[in-house]
Order: C-alpha cells, then sequence, then structure tokens
C-alpha cells in the first residue's frame, strides 16, 4: 500500500515538473471552458466574428452558450436566432427548423417573430437534393413537396400576421414560386400516371393541379392531359369539358394542335417531349 502511494506522489510531482517546464498545460485535468469568463458580450461578439467568417459550426456552439448564459433576456432570445442562422447555414436543417419552432412556442409576441417565420420559410424553401440531383437530372418539380409546403405555410403566416414586416414582399414572391413549382410536381405525377396507362389516376391528379393551382402556367398541361386522359376512358363529354377550358384559358397553346389519341407532330414523339 505504501508503494502504491509512493508512486501517486511521484507522479504527481513529474507531472507538476511537466507544468512548470511549460511541456504540458495540465495531467489528468479536464480542459477549461475558454468562454467561461467571458461576458454576454464578448460571447456575443466573439460568436458573430466566427459567423462573418463562415465557420458557422462554431459560430453556433457559442450562440447556444450564449442563450444559456442570458436566459430570460432579449439577447437570449436574439442568440436564439442567430444560433437558428447558423445551423441554417451550416446545413444542419433539422436543428434550425427545432430551434425556431422553440422560438416561436416561447416568444409568440416577440418583435423578431417575423424573422422567425421568414427564417423557417428560407431552411424548408432551400432544401434540395444537392448533388444528387444534377446526376439525376431531377427538377424541384419532381421530387416530394413536403418542404415547399412547409415553406409555404411559413411564408403565408408571416404575410397574413405581419403584412408591413421588411420580409413580407420577398415571402410573398417566395409563395408564388412555391405555388408554381407545387402545381408542376402535380403535373409531373398526372404525367407519369398518364404515360403508363394509368389514365383515372392521370385525370384526378390533372384536375386536382386545375382546382388548387388556377392561376398557375402548369394548368395549361394539367387542362390537356386531363382532355387527353377522359378521351382515352372514352368520356366524352368531360373530354370535350375540358378542351374547352384549355382553348378558352389559353388560345394560342401548342397543345392545342396535338392529336387526341395517336402519335403526335414530327414522327411517333408523344407530347411530354416538346412540351
Amino acid at each position: 500500500m505504501e508503494f502504491k502511494h509512493s508512486v501517486v506522489r511521484a507522479s504527481s510531482r513529474f507531472c507538476w515538473l511537466l507544468v512548470a517546464a511549460g511541456l504540458v498545460s495540465g495531467c489528468g485535468s479536464t480542459p477549461q471552458d475558454e468562454t467561461s469568463a467571458w461576458s454576454a458580450d464578448k460571447l456575443y461578439a466573439e460568436a458573430k466574428d466566427e459567423a462573418a467568417a463562415g465557420s458557422y459550426e462554431r459560430a453556433s456552439k457559442l450562440f447556444e452558450r450564449l442563450e444559456g448564459r442570458a436566459a430570460g433576456t432579449l439577447m437570449a432570445q436574439q442568440a436564439q436566432l442567430e444560433r437558428a442562422h447558423a445551423l441554417y447555414r451550416s446545413g444542419e436543417k433539422a436543428q434550425a427548423l427545432s430551434v425556431l419552432e422553440r422560438f416561436l412556442k416561447l416568444h409568440p409576441t416577440s418583435s423578431a417573430a417575423d424573422y422567425a417565420l421568414y427564417l423557417q420559410g428560407l431552411v424548408n424553401f432551400n432544401d434540395d437534393l444537392g448533388i444528387l440531383s444534377g446526376l439525376a437530372r431531377q427538377d424541384l418539380s419532381e421530387r416530394d413537396q413536403q418542404a415547399s409546403r412547409d415553406a409555404y405555410q411559413s411564408f403565408k403566416q408571416l404575410v397574413e400576421l405581419y403584412p408591413q414586416s421588411r420580409y413580407a414582399e420577398d415571402a410573398q414572391l417566395r409563395m408564388n414560386y412555391i405555388v408554381n413549382s407545387l402545381a408542376a410536381y402535380e403535373v409531373h405525377v398526372a404525367r407519369y400516371y398518364f404515360r403508363r396507362g394509368a389514365y383515372v389516376a392521370a385525370a384526378n391528379r390533372a384536375q386536382q393541379t386545375v382546382q388548387e393551382f388556377q392561376q398557375s402556367p402548369a394548368t395549361e398541361e394539367a387542362l390537356f392531359i386531363m382532355a387527353r386522359s377522359y378521351d382515352r376512358l372514352g368520356l366524352e363529354q368531360l373530354r370535350d369539358d375540358a378542351d374547352r377550358v384549355l382553348k378558352q384559358n389559353f388560345p394560342d397553346s401548342p397543345l392545342l394542335g396535338l392529336d387526341t389519341v395517336g402519335p403526335v407532330r414530327d414522327g411517333n414523339k408523344p407530347w411530354w417531349q416538346f412540351w
């Protein structure tokens, strides 16, 4: 037992000798948090500098510490929003949305609620397939649109609740884009069904597009798919109704000149290769 204590004492003396020599900062001790002695203002300034330099992961950690240290203050709210933005810029979409959802739940009357909604919309609006989208040649309208729908709801809430917000105008523009994207997606699905002979499904999906997105350019092809699907199903009255609406709303549409059943112009190519 005495031998064990002698080894411990010797080891401790050796450690202190190394520290004194400047070779190590400590032996067996837990690394110190360099921010523990910082003021809230210094912590915020450092976090902002990290974000400005593009070090978003580091910035998000500093903002998180600031939020805890300044709990119950406006600075804590600011840190929460800054952290959400840093997470968003670093690609941590799920965490950013979680932080924003918590902010809106805890501070529904905050003067920064409009920005929180705007950032929430941006996180979902910019959701994409990254490099895989280019490899697969997949358009934004050809994938699941839940993120776009979520973005639309955030922007819509912003525009309705805070029409005078500095972010309202841009939010409205993004809403218009999302509507067109969602409509294009529905037409993409309808076209997919038509190509495979699922004419009932194609007609239903095209009809949904016309009903939900009347002002979108995609309704032109949606009406055409409806007419062609009804034609294949032998539903002549519904076909004629869809054709009439198409002609009334898009009198110059190139789709009007396409054959209703058989092969179309330039050989045997189907209409979707021209549209």
